[in-house]
C-alpha cells in the first residue's frame, strides 16, 4: 500500500467534474490564483463554497503577502505544522521553506523536535514567538517586543494570524485525514505511519 494512503479521507473529496456551479467557481479561482492547485484544507472547505472562497483569500494574504520575508513566514508555518503533527502541512511547507532559503539544519531540527540553532536573530525571534504561542497561547512581553521592534505592529499582528491560520489548516487536515497529493512524498513521517497527537510543547531554542 502506498504510504501516503494508509488512512482514507473521512469526508468525500470530489474532483472537478463533480462540483456544483458554486463550488466550481471557487475551484477555478483557486487553481488560476497563486496557489495553482486545489490542495489540502480547501478540499474540505469546498463543501461550503462561501467558506472556501474566504479561506482561500485569507490564506493567500497570510502565505504570500505579509511583511515577513518568505523564509520567516515559512518558519512560522513549520513550527505550527510540527506542533500539530500535520504531515501534509509539513511536507508542502518544508519544500516552500527550502525554496525561500530557510536552512536545512533548522528544518531538520524542527522535524526532529529539537531546538534549532539560529544564525539569524530575526529567525530566532520568530521561532520564540510562534513556539510560545503554540505551547501556551501566550507570549512574554520580551518576545512580543522583539518581533514588534523588528517588523512593526503590522508584522506582529500578521505573525499571530499566520500562527492561528495554519493551526486551523493543520486541524482540518488531521481531522478529515486529507491525503497528500500523489506527487508528494511524506517528510514528517516518511514511513507513512499515522502521526501521533500534538506535541505537548515546542522545544525552547538554544541561546
Amino acid at each position: 500500500m502506498d504510504a501516503r494512503n494508509l488512512t482514507a479521507p473521512r469526508i468525500p473529496l470530489p474532483g472537478p467534474d463533480a462540483l456544483s456551479p458554486a463550488q466550481r467557481k471557487v475551484f477555478d479561482s483557486i487553481v488560476t490564483g497563486r496557489r495553482g492547485a486545489l490542495v489540502g484544507p480547501l478540499r474540505a472547505a469546498l463543501h461550503n463554497p462561501d467558506l472556501a472562497e474566504r479561506w482561500h483569500r485569507l490564506g493567500e494574504i497570510l502565505r504570500f503577502d505579509t511583511v515577513l520575508p518568505p523564509a520567516l513566514n515559512e518558519l512560522a508555518i513549520l513550527v505550527t505544522a510540527r506542533r500539530w503533527n500535520s504531515e501534509l502541512e509539513w511536507t508542502i511547507h518544508s519544500r516552500a521553506a527550502r525554496q525561500a532559503g530557510l536552512s536545512e539544519a533548522v528544518i531538520t531540527a524542527i522535524r526532529r523536535g529539537e531546538p534549532p540553532a539560529f544564525d539569524d536573530p530575526a529567525a530566532a525571534e520568530i521561532y520564540d514567538y510562534v513556539s510560545a504561542l503554540q505551547t501556551s497561547g501566550q507570549v512574554s512581553d520580551a518576545v512580543h517586543a522583539a518581533v514588534t521592534a523588528r517588523w512593526g505592529v503590522v508584522g506582529v499582528v500578521e505573525l499571530t494570524a499566520v500562527t492561528g491560520y495554519y493551526s486551523m489548516v493543520a486541524m482540518t487536515l488531521n481531522a478529515h485525514r486529507i491525503p497528500l497529493p500523489e506527487s508528494e512524498t511524506p517528510e514528517l513521517y516518511p514511513g507513512g505511519e499515522t502521526p501521533p497527537g500534538a506535541l505537548s510543547d515546542i522545544p525552547v531554542r538554544r541561546s
